[in-house]
């Protein structure tokens, strides 16, 4: 009955939270099902265990969450993001569409800025290149999914994203984790992504597709807010709140916080935290294991140094900080709370006597640690629709197992925390997840119109990388 109640309450979370419920209702619903099913104490399981995870994770998190929200709302309302974007289209062209809106979207996720925030700057941006070269409009979707949500947020060394942030804790590793993999399969990602992108765009031309513009205004409803805030970092209806600057800075200020967050990120990282003596956080009061927190440090660092930069070299154009501040600070909240509801769920699943065989079962994948990781990953990402709430609920529960594993194999944390990120960032991207709902709706497409082209470039291509890292970091190990 253990095992039943864990199907049981998993399916009935997935098929409401598809249907745009609130996870925040449907996570400690679900748990108390399962309980039930197993005949578990129902209080005990809500109050204690569903609460312990859920605040544990706001705990650890936050602080990323909080910074992660302020900073990619400032770059909205400075006009940085539009700056960035127009620059590398002018230097561009229109013959190079596609590139110049895989770029933008790469640049600027890449240096810290939710890819929700991003997404209403970039679509419109994208349908002009795109009328103006005269593409159908069905493949922005694709191309905008190439750069924001891909390589940006699970391959690249150093990215700050909340996906490449989760594993630190359980591997004590940083967000640089494995940088010569996870530059191969950037490059793999994005060589494939745009191999598909140009071979979309002939085969559109030689069809005689051509260009249709349906632009209006993007309206987000509450079933797409809901299912956007359960794979994401921002909640969309914060984006209304605060005042865009009515210019845009030169594209080096607009550059500049990306590459502040980059480089102190990288210094924190690996060099400036690691060299300072932290022994005493291991003793009373702190009890802190500091290789597993250094890492957070370093992204939080990184962040407000890009913060402050932001605001000093834009203070003019932010007419309203005040209001743009408050809307980055509460646009975390959201996301955060689903995100942490899920890990409440994922706790009390861990914590029933039925989930030692699936824990079992799982660890005991043919082929071994690697083979066992890829698999956990893939599968909750694909069944909850997002990659952070996937990795998130799998590493809380079997985090310190993997971890054993790696030192009992001899495989370097490092390779673990790479493979942990693609792995989780290739089948979330299924009709069912967040982000790809509000980006087809931001765009006015559909999932008939372009859903296949975003299978391409944001699954098949990230499979293709994860393919490649695992068979190389198999034969090599890390670097």
């Amino acid at each position: 009955m253990g095992l039943l109640g864990i199907l049981v309450a998993l399916a009935l979370l997935m098929w409401l939270a598809y249907r745009g419920w609130s996870v925040l209702l449907l996570s400690p619903a679900a748990a108390l099902l399962a309980a039930l099913i197993s005949g578990e104490p129902l209080l005990a399981n809500w109050t204690q265990t569903f609460m312990t995870g859920t605040a544990g994770f706001v705990a650890r998190w936050f602080p990323l969450f909080l910074l992660g929200g302020i900073f990619g709302k400032l770059m909205d309302d400075s006009g940085s993001i539009t700056s960035i974007a127009h620059s590398l289209t002018e230097r561009l062209g229109v013959k190079r569409t596609m590139l110049s809106v895989v770029l933008a979207s790469a640049i600027v996720t890449y240096g810290g800025v939710s890819v929700f925030v991003a997404f209403f700057v970039l679509v419109p941006m994208a349908r002009e290149m795109f009328k103006a070269a005269n593409i159908p409009s069905r493949l922005m979707p694709a191309a905008i999914g190439l750069g924001a949500f891909t390589f940006t947020m699970s391959a690249l060394p150093g990215t700050p994203s909340t996906n490449n942030a989760i594993p630190m804790p359980y591997f004590d590793t940083t967000t640089f984790a494995a940088p010569g993999l996870g530059i191969i399969a950037s490059i793999v990602t994005f060589v494939f992504g745009m191999w598909w992108l140009a071979r979309a765009e002939a085969a559109a031309r030689q069809a005689g597709e051509v260009y249709i513009d349906n632009a209006d205004a993007a309206v987000i409803d509450e079933k797409i807010r809901e299912q956007a805030t359960l794979s994401g970092d921002f909640d969309p209806a914060e984006l209304s709140h605060g005042k865009r600057a009515t210019d845009y800075p030169p594209f080096i200020f607009a550059l500049l916080p990306l590459i502040v967050v980059i480089v102190v990120n990288f210094m924190m990282a690996l060099v400036i935290l690691p060299s300072i003596d932290f022994s005493f956080l291991a003793e009373e009061p702190w009890g802190i294991n500091v290789g597993a927190v250094t890492g957070v440090w370093a992204v939080l660092i990184a962040l407000a140094a890009a913060i402050l930069t932001l605001i000093i070299v834009n203070y003019r154009r932010l007419a309203s900080l005040r209001e743009s501040l408050d809307a980055g600070a509460n646009s975390s909240v959201l996301p955060i709370l689903t995100i942490a509801s899920l890990v409440g769920f994922g706790a009390v699943i861990a914590a029933m006597p039925a989930f030692t065989s699936v824990r079992d079962a799982v660890l005991e994948v043919p082929g071994g640690p690697l083979v066992s990781l890829v698999v956990a990953m893939n599968a909750l990402a694909a069944l909850t629709g997002t990659a952070s709430g996937g990795m998130a609920i799998a590493l809380n529960a079997l985090g310190s197992e993997y971890m054993r594993l790696a030192l009992e194999h001899g495989i370097d944390p490092a390779l673990m925390h790479r493979l942990t990120v693609i792995s989780a960032g290739t089948l979330d991207a299924l009709p069912h997840n967040g982000t790809v709902l509000l980006l087809l709706q931001i765009s006015k497409q559909t999932h008939a119109e372009s859903y296949f082209d975003m299978v391409m470039t944001v699954i098949v291509g990230v499979i293709i990388s994860l393919a490649v890292v695992f068979v190389l970091g198999s034969m090599f190990g890390s670097f």
